[in-house]
């Protein structure tokens, strides 16, 4: 039988059981988790860019996929890497007290439609094909 280590190893990559990929997505550093942060290119960035996805970003437009507010449109507000989450301006919730509170989306259900060009290892990483 053989056990997965307690800690984060790198050379460990894939397995069948869920629960062991669910392990090293929640054990993974931050600089591991940021490559779970990808969402897809819209069909006109796709063509531009010749990539199909790339790593959501605050600043971003971004388009919503699937669940409760699908087809809304909003600029990404924060990125939360610790939960693998992003949130949308616009995308709130209320709560029972009456507050209004961002709701936290998977950025594999948001398409980017914009991009926010600012950081210029982000223009290399979409010049690269």
């Amino acid at each position: 039988m053989i056990l997965m280590k307690k800690k984060f190893v790198s050379s460990w990559k894939r397995s069948k059981q869920p629960r062991k990929q669910r392990k090293y997505r929640a054990r993974a550093p931050l600089h591991v988790k940021q490559k779970f942060m990808g969402g897809h290119l819209s069909k006109d960035l796709k063509k531009k860019y010749g990539k199909r996805s790339i790593a959501v970003k605050k600043g971003d437009r971004v388009k919503i996929a699937r669940g409760e507010f699908k087809n809304k449109i909003g600029k990404i507000n924060r990125i939360d890497l610790k939960a693998r989450k992003a949130y949308i301006d616009g995308i709130e919730t209320i709560k029972k007290d009456g507050t209004k509170v961002f709701r936290p989306l998977r950025p594999s259900n948001l398409i980017i439609l914009e991009l926010n060009l600012d950081d210029k290892k982000r223009v290399k990483i979409l010049a690269r094909k």
